[in-house]
């Protein structure tokens, strides 16, 4: 039987390993943290429960997938909840807008809020029907590992005008700033700039309105642990607490991996879902492969960071639905500051996550749970003491939502903390603190993005945000599809 290494436990590397495991091939996930779910990490404090994120669950039909590989039902072990509205975006000036795939109530919303841009919706709704069919249907789960897999999709791409940012897409079919605002702000939840993401991105809102937002009963990481209990049914095996320090090569062939503990294992292919430069630049020091390709990823763009503030209040709010949009007094200025001039501004657009609303599970009774998310530079363009700066941060976050929904927020907290850059750092290898790997523009895309197999070492694989298609549960779960894909056929077409 063939054996395969997965660092990291994230979604991509359970998706990855769990496709590996039902196909035959002996697969150990090989995990840093106490708890499977990378990204997807989930705290409990004081009867709360806290997920790091992602919070936001669309096509569940990729990962219902994973079950169906065996004949198995997701239902067995994830409780999945349809989550509506999707969103409720939420402006300075009080207004609000509920966003949906209620073709009628969403009418509705456009009509009060942005009157007369309904046929310039309808339009815009076409055209990310079109993109979803390109990029996402046909491109989204085949890995570009050439140049001519490039140059066979462009025509498509161009007449999809991929060029475009998706706000430049949006303004293109509708006048209201909000309604612009709307259906635009959806690349920041997969690390991309609005403002300069390609339009492809805008397939968003299509495999939203098609497939639904939903919610894992419990908490996204109960949605990770269903596919721990997936990935052990089937015979494969998982270590946690035991960071990967070294994929040992010979010549041009990944031979073993070690970990911190002093565990090494021989594997017939080693597949990577951790930080793209984590990989080649710490866990393959040892090849030259790894300082080449680390010094080209260094001049690569990457995506911004994140600040969350979790915490927890008394009493119950059912007037503040499960996710909101809180937009800031300013939409390009602050993207520009966030993305290109590295500075944190004082104004912020906050994500505001709250699951006990739809789940009392995630709270002791009598009690809320909250996160809220705003984004920010990453390590590399913005220098401050976390330390200093986060506390600070945190206090204006909740000012503003005390000012937004909950007047006397700072008398009902319970508990609270926060996560920063630099715990993306130190947590998750991220380097700079990027939240989301790569930065999602059109020239680190498809064959420019990180490739589902390395270019020199062949039985070494990559999965996760840093490859095709990218960040979101969609993509990373889809670079799994492309990067088994390879790893079978390179192994089953080998003695």
């Amino acid at each position: 039987m063939k054996r395969v290494a997965v660092i990291g436990a994230g979604f991509g590397g359970l998706a990855l390993a769990i496709r590996l495991q039902s196909s035959g091939i002996a697969t150990t996930i090989v995990e840093a943290r106490d708890k499977p779910g990378g990204r997807a990490y989930v705290w409990e404090k004081d009867g709360h429960t806290f997920d790091a994120g992602p919070t936001v669950v669309t096509d569940p039909a990729c990962l219902a997938e994973l079950w169906a590989l065996t004949g198995q039902d997701i239902a067995k072990d994830v409780d999945l909840m349809p989550v509506m509205p999707f969103y409720r975006l939420h402006w300075p000036d009080g207004t609000h807008f509920d966003y949906s795939n209620d073709e009628g109530h969403l009418r509705s919303e456009i009509a009060r809020v942005a009157p007369g841009d309904q046929q310039g919706y309808d339009e815009f709704a076409e055209y990310a029907a079109a993109v979803y069919e390109e990029g996402y249907v046909k491109l989204g789960h085949v890995p570009f590992l050439d140049f001519k897999s490039m140059i066979r999709a462009a025509p498509a791409l161009m007449k999809q005008q991929a060029w475009r940012s998706v706000y430049d897409c949006v303004a293109g079919y509708v006048k209201s700033e909000k309604l612009r605002q709307a259906l635009s702000f959806h690349t920041l939840l997969v690390g991309g700039n609005p403002m300069a993401t390609s339009s492809i991105y805008a397939l968003i809102h299509k495999l939203e309105k098609d497939g639904g937002v939903w919610w894992a009963r419990g908490g996204t990481n109960r949605l990770i642990a269903g596919m721990v209990a997936l990935f052990e049914r089937l015979g494969g095996e998982i270590r946690l607490n035991d960071p990967a320090v070294r994929i040992h090569t010979i010549g041009n062939r990944a031979t073993e991996v070690e970990t911190r503990s002093g565990w090494r294992e021989r594997f017939d292919a080693v597949a990577s879902n951790g930080d793209l430069m984590h990989t080649y630049r710490d866990l393959l020091v040892d090849s030259p492969r790894g300082a080449a390709q680390a010094k080209s990823l260094a001049r690569k763009r990457w995506s911004p960071s994140l600040f969350v503030v979790h915490f927890g209040l008394e009493g119950s709010f059912p007037q503040i639905p499960q996710h909101m949009i809180l937009f800031g007094p300013r939409y390009k200025g602050l993207l520009d500051d966030i993305y290109n001039n590295g500075v944190l501004p004082r104004d912020f657009s906050i994500y505001l996550h709250h699951p006990s609303v739809s789940d009392p599970s995630m709270a002791p009774e009598g009690r809320s749970t909250f996160y809220a998310l705003v984004p920010v530079a990453h390590r590399g363009k913005l220098s401050v003491d976390w330390d200093e700066v986060g506390p600070i941060l945190a206090k204006r976050i909740l000012d503003e939502v005390g000012l937004r929904l909950i007047p006397d927020i700072h008398d009902r907290v319970v508990t609270s903390f926060h996560y920063a850059p630099t715990d993306f750092e130190t947590d998750l290898s991220a380097y700079m603190g990027s939240a989301f790997s790569l930065e999602p523009i059109l020239t680190q895309s498809a064959f420019f993005r990180g490739h589902n197999r390395d270019d020199v070492i062949p039985n070494l694989y990559l999965v996760g945000a840093g490859t095709h298609p990218g960040a979101g549960i969609p993509g990373v779960v889809g670079s799994a599809k492309a990067t088994a894909g390879l790893i079978l056929s390179d192994l089953q077409g080998q003695p």
